[in-house]
């Protein structure tokens, strides 16, 4: 399958909907995100492996979590698992100059992979830490996205939101389920998406190791 095929498939199946996810997609090319022996394999409908035994998580489920989150021109957004940086480039070209990505990631291994991948977005940043305390130099954030399963929402990641912002995020150990929280002014608006599989978000407010 090649980028052209699997974009296809994805706006067919109604994964892909929004005009300026589906141009970020076209745009950034998965193969560089993927390990060398891997580059063949890039637009498989899968996840891969990357190093540590993370992966790239499958293009089906980064469109879905995309578009749940509604990426706007010039927002603030806060990744939890920097993984491989291709969900952080995608946001990168979505948000355009005036926006920032802040990626968190826990793995000093992943960290430097994902930082060398994305040396060249100059509106992502890359940050070794504990995600699930999230990153409060640089809150609050008009967008979260959480690509690890955490045993339930944590709090600083609720607190670091912006009113009227969205968290997208994986909740369970076995069964996960893919969450959206709107923020109000009253508190959240919670949103079932359905259930995937995550590595687990391990840290502080998330599993333990």
């Amino acid at each position: 399958m090649n980028k052209e095929t699997l974009i296809r498939y994805l706006i067919d199946s109604g994964s892909l909907k929004t005009p300026e996810i589906i141009k970020a997609f076209k745009k950034i090319p998965r193969e560089n995100f993927v390990p060398e022996h891997l580059k063949s394999y890039a637009y498989i409908d899968e996840p891969l492996p990357i190093l540590a035994g993370q992966t790239i998580s499958q293009p089906t489920t980064i469109a879905i979590m995309t578009e749940a989150l509604k990426p706007k021109k010039g927002n603030r957004i806060l990744e939890i698992g920097a993984g491989s940086g291709y969900q952080s480039a995608i946001l990168s070209e979505i948000v355009g100059k005036d926006g920032i990505i802040i990626t968190i990631e826990r793995i000093k291994e992943i960290y430097e992979y994902a930082k060398q991948k994305l040396k060249n977005y100059k509106n992502v940043k890359v940050v070794c830490g504990d995600g699930s305390c999230g990153y409060g130099k640089f809150a609050p954030y008009d967008r979260i996205i959480v690509t690890a399963s955490a045993p339930q929402v944590p709090k600083p990641l609720k607190e670091q939101l912006n009113i009227d912002g969205r968290l997208v995020i994986p909740v369970g150990a076995y069964t996960q389920k893919m969450m959206l929280l709107i923020k109000t002014k009253n508190g959240f608006k919670e949103f079932d998406l359905g259930c995937f599989v995550f590595v687990k978000l391990i840290g502080k407010y998330g599993w333990r190791e």
